[in-house]
Protein backbone atom coordinates (compact mmCIF):
# COMPACT_ATOMS: atom_id res chain seq x y z
CA UNK A 1 0.00 0.00 0.00
CA UNK A 2 1.27 3.07 -1.07
CA UNK A 3 1.80 6.15 1.34
CA UNK A 4 -0.37 9.21 -0.54
CA UNK A 5 2.28 12.55 -0.26
CA UNK A 6 0.75 15.00 2.00
CA UNK A 7 -1.08 17.83 -0.03
CA UNK A 8 0.50 21.40 -0.36
CA UNK A 9 -2.03 23.58 -0.04
CA UNK A 10 -3.60 25.37 -3.26
CA UNK A 11 -2.51 29.15 -4.09
CA UNK A 12 -5.09 31.70 -2.40
CA UNK A 13 -6.38 29.03 0.96
CA UNK A 14 -6.01 30.22 4.03
CA UNK A 15 -2.75 28.79 6.17
CA UNK A 16 -3.47 25.36 7.24
CA UNK A 17 -2.11 24.69 11.04
CA UNK A 18 0.75 22.68 9.78
CA UNK A 19 1.97 25.41 8.22
CA UNK A 20 1.49 27.92 10.91
CA UNK A 21 2.99 25.17 12.79
CA UNK A 22 6.30 25.11 10.57
CA UNK A 23 6.33 28.67 10.66
CA UNK A 24 6.56 29.21 13.99
CA UNK A 25 8.98 26.59 14.31
CA UNK A 26 11.39 28.36 11.56
CA UNK A 27 10.64 31.80 13.54
CA UNK A 28 12.59 29.95 16.71
CA UNK A 29 15.28 28.97 14.65
CA UNK A 30 16.01 32.09 12.75
CA UNK A 31 15.88 33.58 16.11
CA UNK A 32 18.08 31.78 17.61
CA UNK A 33 21.15 30.88 15.16
CA UNK A 34 20.56 33.86 12.22
CA UNK A 35 19.24 32.97 8.74
CA UNK A 36 22.84 31.27 7.96
CA UNK A 37 23.12 29.16 10.49
CA UNK A 38 19.86 27.86 10.70
CA UNK A 39 19.01 24.83 8.92
CA UNK A 40 16.46 22.84 7.54
CA UNK A 41 17.31 19.62 9.69
CA UNK A 42 16.82 21.84 12.93
CA UNK A 43 13.68 23.93 12.09
CA UNK A 44 12.39 20.43 11.44
CA UNK A 45 12.96 19.71 14.10
CA UNK A 46 12.05 22.52 16.58
CA UNK A 47 8.26 22.78 14.75
CA UNK A 48 7.42 19.21 15.51
CA UNK A 49 7.27 18.00 12.07
CA UNK A 50 9.31 15.70 9.37
CA UNK A 51 11.75 17.13 6.71
CA UNK A 52 9.57 15.18 4.49
CA UNK A 53 6.70 17.25 5.68
CA UNK A 54 8.85 20.29 5.51
CA UNK A 55 9.73 20.32 2.13
CA UNK A 56 6.25 19.44 1.23
CA UNK A 57 5.38 22.97 2.45
CA UNK A 58 8.56 24.89 1.65
CA UNK A 59 11.45 24.17 -0.98
CA UNK A 60 14.42 26.05 1.48
CA UNK A 61 15.31 28.04 3.96
CA UNK A 62 14.96 31.32 2.13
CA UNK A 63 11.38 30.17 1.50
CA UNK A 64 10.71 30.07 4.72
CA UNK A 65 12.22 33.46 5.55
CA UNK A 66 9.95 34.64 2.89
CA UNK A 67 6.85 33.81 4.33
CA UNK A 68 7.88 34.59 8.05
CA UNK A 69 8.80 38.17 6.72
CA UNK A 70 5.64 38.69 4.43
CA UNK A 71 3.10 37.41 7.51
CA UNK A 72 5.07 40.19 9.08
CA UNK A 73 4.79 42.58 6.52
CA UNK A 74 0.90 41.88 6.26
CA UNK A 75 0.23 42.24 10.08
CA UNK A 76 1.93 45.38 9.89
CA UNK A 77 -0.48 46.49 7.01
CA UNK A 78 -3.82 45.17 8.05
CA UNK A 79 -3.87 46.71 11.83
CA UNK A 80 -2.08 49.62 11.66
CA UNK A 81 -1.54 51.36 8.07
CA UNK A 82 -5.62 51.61 8.12
CA UNK A 83 -7.38 55.41 7.48
CA UNK A 84 -10.07 57.00 6.72
CA UNK A 85 -9.47 59.21 3.42
CA UNK A 86 -13.15 61.28 5.24
CA UNK A 87 -11.08 61.66 8.96
CA UNK A 88 -9.95 65.20 8.75
CA UNK A 89 -9.25 65.19 12.04
CA UNK A 90 -5.33 64.92 11.08
CA UNK A 91 -3.26 64.93 14.59
CA UNK A 92 -5.16 62.43 15.86
CA UNK A 93 -4.67 60.36 13.17
CA UNK A 94 -0.80 60.48 13.21
CA UNK A 95 -0.77 60.27 16.85
CA UNK A 96 -2.44 56.56 16.16
CA UNK A 97 -0.48 55.88 13.75
CA UNK A 98 3.03 56.75 15.43
CA UNK A 99 1.94 54.91 18.63
CA UNK A 100 0.64 51.74 16.89
CA UNK A 101 4.06 52.23 14.12
CA UNK A 102 6.86 52.43 17.20
CA UNK A 103 4.93 49.82 19.52
CA UNK A 104 4.81 47.44 16.50
CA UNK A 105 8.76 48.33 15.82
CA UNK A 106 10.11 47.85 19.09
CA UNK A 107 8.14 44.96 20.30
CA UNK A 108 9.87 41.86 21.50
CA UNK A 109 11.61 39.83 19.22
CA UNK A 110 10.90 42.57 16.00
CA UNK A 111 14.33 43.29 15.49
CA UNK A 112 15.14 39.94 14.77
CA UNK A 113 13.55 39.94 10.97
CA UNK A 114 15.37 43.38 10.68
CA UNK A 115 18.65 42.67 11.27
CA UNK A 116 18.50 39.09 9.24
CA UNK A 117 17.28 41.30 6.16
CA UNK A 118 20.28 43.66 6.81
CA UNK A 119 22.48 41.40 7.15
CA UNK A 120 21.64 38.98 3.71
CA UNK A 121 20.95 41.48 1.73
CA UNK A 122 24.03 42.20 -0.06
CA UNK A 123 23.90 38.66 -1.29
CA UNK A 124 20.29 38.43 -1.40
CA UNK A 125 19.17 41.84 -3.27
CA UNK A 126 15.74 40.27 -4.24
CA UNK A 127 14.99 39.23 -0.22
CA UNK A 128 15.79 42.85 0.62
CA UNK A 129 13.80 44.56 -1.61
CA UNK A 130 10.78 42.37 -1.30
CA UNK A 131 11.33 43.17 2.18
CA UNK A 132 11.09 46.72 1.89
CA UNK A 133 8.56 46.46 -0.93
CA UNK A 134 5.88 45.21 1.53
CA UNK A 135 7.11 46.63 4.81
CA UNK A 136 8.29 50.17 5.07
CA UNK A 137 7.53 51.34 1.10
CA UNK A 138 3.77 49.89 1.64
CA UNK A 139 3.61 51.67 4.78
CA UNK A 140 4.48 55.01 3.33
CA UNK A 141 2.03 54.58 0.14
CA UNK A 142 -0.66 54.14 2.49
CA UNK A 143 0.42 57.42 4.72
CA UNK A 144 1.02 59.05 1.36
CA UNK A 145 -2.88 58.15 -0.15
CA UNK A 146 -4.12 59.54 2.97
CA UNK A 147 -2.40 62.64 3.14
CA UNK A 148 -3.59 63.30 -0.50
CA UNK A 149 -6.99 63.03 0.65
CA UNK A 150 -6.34 66.18 3.18
CA UNK A 151 -4.73 67.67 0.53
CA UNK A 152 -7.64 67.57 -2.07
CA UNK A 153 -10.04 68.43 1.32
CA UNK A 154 -7.95 71.36 1.95
CA UNK A 155 -7.04 70.30 5.47
CA UNK A 156 -3.13 70.01 4.12
CA UNK A 157 -0.99 71.52 1.96
CA UNK A 158 1.74 69.01 1.10
CA UNK A 159 3.57 69.15 -2.44
CA UNK A 160 5.28 65.86 -1.95
CA UNK A 161 3.12 63.52 0.27
CA UNK A 162 5.91 60.79 -0.41
CA UNK A 163 8.39 62.77 1.31
CA UNK A 164 6.34 63.78 3.99
CA UNK A 165 5.08 60.78 4.98
CA UNK A 166 8.87 59.00 5.00
CA UNK A 167 9.41 62.30 6.84
CA UNK A 168 6.92 61.59 9.67
CA UNK A 169 7.62 57.77 10.03
CA UNK A 170 11.58 58.26 10.50
CA UNK A 171 10.22 61.44 13.01
CA UNK A 172 8.59 58.95 14.78
CA UNK A 173 11.04 55.91 15.48
CA UNK A 174 14.16 58.96 16.62
CA UNK A 175 16.16 57.49 19.40
CA UNK A 176 14.37 54.58 19.95
CA UNK A 177 14.09 52.09 16.81
CA UNK A 178 18.04 52.13 15.75
CA UNK A 179 19.62 51.69 19.41
CA UNK A 180 17.27 48.13 19.43
CA UNK A 181 18.69 47.12 16.34
CA UNK A 182 22.09 48.06 17.49
CA UNK A 183 21.62 46.24 20.48
CA UNK A 184 22.62 49.49 21.86
CA UNK A 185 19.34 50.28 23.88
CA UNK A 186 15.82 48.67 25.43
CA UNK A 187 12.52 48.90 24.60
CA UNK A 188 11.28 52.34 25.02
CA UNK A 189 8.18 52.80 27.58
CA UNK A 190 5.00 53.85 26.42
CA UNK A 191 5.92 57.17 27.97
CA UNK A 192 9.08 57.77 25.51
CA UNK A 193 6.75 56.37 22.37
CA UNK A 194 3.61 59.13 23.20
CA UNK A 195 6.52 61.96 23.96
CA UNK A 196 8.49 61.12 20.41
CA UNK A 197 5.44 60.98 18.29
CA UNK A 198 3.82 64.18 20.13
CA UNK A 199 6.48 65.94 18.87
CA UNK A 200 6.90 64.44 15.35
CA UNK A 201 2.88 65.22 15.11
CA UNK A 202 3.83 68.88 15.88
CA UNK A 203 5.96 69.11 13.69
CA UNK A 204 4.20 67.86 11.02
CA UNK A 205 1.08 69.88 11.75
CA UNK A 206 3.52 73.20 12.21
CA UNK A 207 4.73 72.51 8.80
CA UNK A 208 1.69 71.30 6.70
CA UNK A 209 -1.81 72.34 8.24
CA UNK A 210 -3.58 74.89 6.40
CA UNK A 211 -3.90 78.61 8.39
CA UNK A 212 -7.56 79.29 7.62
CA UNK A 213 -7.86 83.45 8.19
Amino acid sequence: MSVQPERVPASGEPDSAKRRQIIEGAREVFLTHGFDAASMGEIARVAGVSKGTLYVYFENKQELFDAIVGLECRAQAETIFRFDPDDHDVATVLTRLGVEYVNFLCRPGGMSPVRTVIAIAERMPEMGRRFYETGPAHGIAQLAGYLDAQVAARVLEVADTQLAAAQFLEACQATMFKPLVFNFGTAPSIGRIEHVVGTAVRVFMAAYAVRHP
